[in-house]
């Protein structure tokens, strides 16, 4: 796998995991109340809920990563894979 490849699967994921959150979040404020509402409604939080601190005198340095996932993000990425898959190998 050259470099390259390596960096555009990198943020193609990363890209379809964010814009899918959003398309997932934005739909489910349109559907009527049931399942398939709760399915684009529900997120998987992965990371540390609250950030860490570090403070020093002259210097804070705040540290966290937070990851949610939903069902529109995890379809996304899939299809990502699905095309890198596809196109480069």
């Amino acid at each position: 796998m050259k470099k390259s490849e390596l960096v555009f699967l990198t943020v193609a994921l990363v890209l379809a995991a964010v814009i899918g959150g959003l398309i997932g979040d934005i739909t489910a404020s349109f559907i009527p109340e049931g399942g398939v509402k709760t399915l684009f409604e529900k997120n998987i939080r992965i990371g540390l809920q609250e950030p860490f601190h570090l403070n020093f005198y002259a210097l804070e340095f705040t540290f966290g990563l937070l990851i949610n996932i939903n069902f529109t993000s995890i379809l996304l990425v899939i299809g990502v894979l699905i095309y890198y898959r596809w196109w480069y190998i």
